[in-house]
């Protein structure tokens, strides 16, 4: 993209977002471009079955918690930012 369409957005951007939006989308843009620059490589084999090893044998031991409870802990914690970002808020 040409550095003339890059202010074009920005002066579009900065003239509608809030300053709130603003700092989001910037954290938002720095991460995507943090990963982008060290893209993940994609797993071997031999890592796979290691891994799938170690979930098995955890599985076996009882070192694991049903879906329903994950999808609880998850409600709950989700519930719990909702009410710190409604106190911050305030």
């Amino acid at each position: 993209m040409s550095t003339q369409a890059l202010n074009g957005l920005r002066y579009y951007l900065t003239g509608t977002l809030s300053i709130a939006d603003m700092e989001w989308l910037a954290a938002e843009l720095t991460e995507f471009a943090r990963k982008e620059e060290h893209p993940q490589k994609p797993y071997t084999m031999e890592e796979l079955n290691a891994m799938l090893d170690v979930a098995e044998a955890d599985i076996a031991a009882g070192r694991v918690i049903d879906d329903e409870d994950a999808w609880d802990e998850l409600d709950e914690a989700l519930a719990h930012e909702k009410e710190s970002q409604m106190a911050e808020a305030v």
